[in-house]
């Protein structure tokens, strides 16, 4: 099926309302969820609730900074059901967390939470792991 695009100003309902006017959608699959809006979340909510179309989002729970993004939390307080794709740690355990790194490999510490066009990489770790990378003094 067709992937779309999206900006913070579309409006996630009327959109899939008027795709299902054309056709019948079977699931909504959402890609990079965390960019989204609390109000596009709320839209993907009536999506499922009235339109009756499974959605189905998926992304990143934190940015580089251990801060939620909004349309994670979002996400965290309406879903219906949480699925979490777990990650490793180069130690062997879970990875929950990620660490932002500029193209010669140092830690980015600080910055704007989204970044677009950028060629930054991201190295998941799991909680002490990022303490360690992101707070080598153990200030914060």
């Amino acid at each position: 099926s067709e992937a779309h695009t999206f900006r913070p100003e579309d409006d996630l309902y009327e959109t899939l309302k008027s795709l299902q006017a054309d056709g019948e959608i079977a699931c909504a699959f959402v890609d990079e969820a965390q960019f989204l809006t609390e109000a596009q979340v709320w839209q993907l909510a009536r999506v499922a609730d009235r339109l009756k179309i499974p959605v189905m989002t998926y992304g990143l729970r934190t940015d580089f900074r251990g801060q939620l993004f909004p349309g994670s939390q979002a996400l965290l307080a309406l879903a219906d059901e949480l699925r979490e794709v777990r990650t490793i740690c180069h130690c062997g355990r879970k990875a929950t967390m990620v660490v932002r790194m500029d193209e010669q490999g140092r830690v980015i510490r600080e910055g704007a939470q989204i970044e677009v066009g950028g060629n930054e990489k991201y190295v998941s770790y799991c909680r002490r792991h990022w303490d360690d990378v992101m707070n080598p003094d153990g200030t914060k």
